[in-house]
């Protein structure tokens, strides 16, 4: 009954949200087994959690980062450094969503932020909208799955995992998954003989490889002066005063913005701060560079952003909220038992597992909100997951990449009503559009199903 009810609702067309918790006060009404406060209290209950708290923060440092003019950087940024390559505005697009990414960490944020300024640049070009599109579209995948990412902490806190190991795990898959785009992007350069879209600066070029290395070489001279023995907290403040001075001195393009992921990411692999400490510090690092340190962000802005932050913090955990009852119902009804005992008499190979699994999730993703889910798809796979020895890290991944590829599929992709409205594209042309870019993104899904050690790597390395 509890699943009819939801797919009525479903089908008339009632938010998912309000179709979870909806269907879950039917069946308690009916069933008589339970008072229908119940239901008020296990939504309350799915969101009494520490781990949320990061939500609304990731949420508010990815705004601000947005409307702090910090995109502009990271694609000037992103020009300097591949913009000269044959199909350049293709690359840039993809290595100005990897920098994006550890930031914002939704997929939707670097559609609509970044997005909107990569599209029409390369219209501007000379590409065609549909090329544009297709791999702003593509490359807006990989806003989840480079940390920090909101999906991946709805994942934690349904698994009962850690963080901090997702948010590691996702590093080397994103890389990979940009390495497959901008090898198409090649690709389509050199079937249609596409030049650079600037002309080669070694300044521009040689400045651009100096950013690079001072981001990369701050966390490594870091680590190297704590273990040698200086004392953590004081050599990390000593060394941020340096950055802002080389920054000042320097005037780097985009140094300050991509340190935000390091920040995040070496913090909480050092124990400095927690996971939702560590969302926090990106906001105040957010509000550092956007209020005080570039000066491109005003009190009125400031305030509007907090009003955008509230009004996405409560979709999203009114989502969360409805579907704890609703899985919780599945499992209290033996759901979620029934399909367990159904797959493991089906197979108990799990490679084979794996393969239905992504079927089922490419197929949920293009439905449900991925907030939504995550809740839903939890409860009833992963614990056969657990059963055949599959690391909860390495599902994950693979869950959240496949609800990723869902964003760009109709009837729910929101990745692909957002591009087409920037775009001013029609759904059903856009979705023709994004056809191509399917296949680097399902070729990564598929070496990150079946090639673990991928994702989880680093974690081990960390031990975590």
């Amino acid at each position: 009954m509890l699943k009819i009810v939801f797919l009525l609702m479903m089908a008339g067309g009632i938010p998912v949200a309000i179709a979870m918790a909806g269907a879950s006060l039917v069946y308690i009404l009916a069933s008589g087994t339970l008072p229908p406060f119940a239901v008020v209290h296990r939504m309350i209950g799915g969101i009494d959690s520490f781990p949320l708290l990061a939500v609304p923060f990731f949420i508010l440092a990815g705004n601000l980062m947005n409307n702090a003019g910090i995109t502009n950087r990271i694609y000037n940024f992103a020009l300097a450094l591949v913009g000269w390559l044959k199909g350049g505005l293709g690359h840039v697009n993809v290595l100005g969503s990897v920098i994006f990414a550890g930031m914002s960490g939704t997929a939707i944020a670097d559609a609509a932020g970044l997005g909107t300024i990569e599209i029409k640049a390369m219209k501007d070009h000379g590409y065609a909208t549909e090329f544009a599109v297709g791999v702003t579209a593509a490359s807006a995948t990989l806003g989840p799955i480079i940390p920090p990412s909101l999906p991946f902490v709805i994942y934690a806190m349904m698994a009962n995992v850690s963080v901090g190991a997702l948010f590691l795990a996702g590093i080397l898959p994103g890389v990979l998954m940009a390495l497959l785009m901008m090898a198409t992007v090649a690709y389509f350069a050199h079937k249609n003989g596409w030049g650079g879209d600037i002309r080669f600066s070694g300044s521009r070029f040689g400045k651009a490889l100096i950013e690079t290395a001072v981001v990369a070489g701050w966390p490594l001279a870091v680590w190297g002066l704590v273990e040698a023995g200086a004392q953590p907290q004081l050599t990390v403040a000593v060394a941020l005063v340096l950055l802002f001075a080389a920054d000042r001195i320097f005037q780097f393009q985009a140094v300050l913005p991509i340190m935000t992921p390091v920040l995040l990411i070496g913090g909480m692999t050092t124990g400095i701060f927690t996971p939702t400490e560590g969302a926090i510090a990106a906001c105040v690092w957010a509000m550092v560079l956007g209020l005080a340190w570039y000066r491109t962000l005003s009190w009125k802005m400031f305030v509007k952003v907090c009003l955008d932050t509230v009004e996405t913090t409560a979709t999203v955990m009114f989502i969360v909220a409805a579907a704890s009852i609703f899985g919780w119902m599945l499992t209290a009804t033996g759901v979620t038992a029934q399909i367990a005992e159904w797959v493991l008499a089906v197979t108990k190979q799990p490679w084979l597992f794996l393969l239905m699994a992504n079927l089922l999730m490419l197929f949920v993703g293009c439905f449900l909100e991925p907030t939504a889910a995550i809740t839903i798809l939890v409860p009833i796979l992963l614990p056969i997951a657990r059963q055949l020895g599959i690391d909860p890290v390495h599902f994950g991944l693979v869950m959240v990449l496949n609800l990723m590829i869902g964003l760009l599929h109709p009837p729910m992709g929101m990745v692909l009503f957002v591009l087409a409205r920037v775009a001013k594209l029609s759904v059903e042309r856009t979705t023709v559009a994004i056809l191509p870019w399917l296949v680097p993104l399902l070729v990564s899904l598929i070496i990150l199903t079946y090639v673990p050690a991928v994702g989880l790597w680093l974690p081990r390395l960390m031990g975590m």
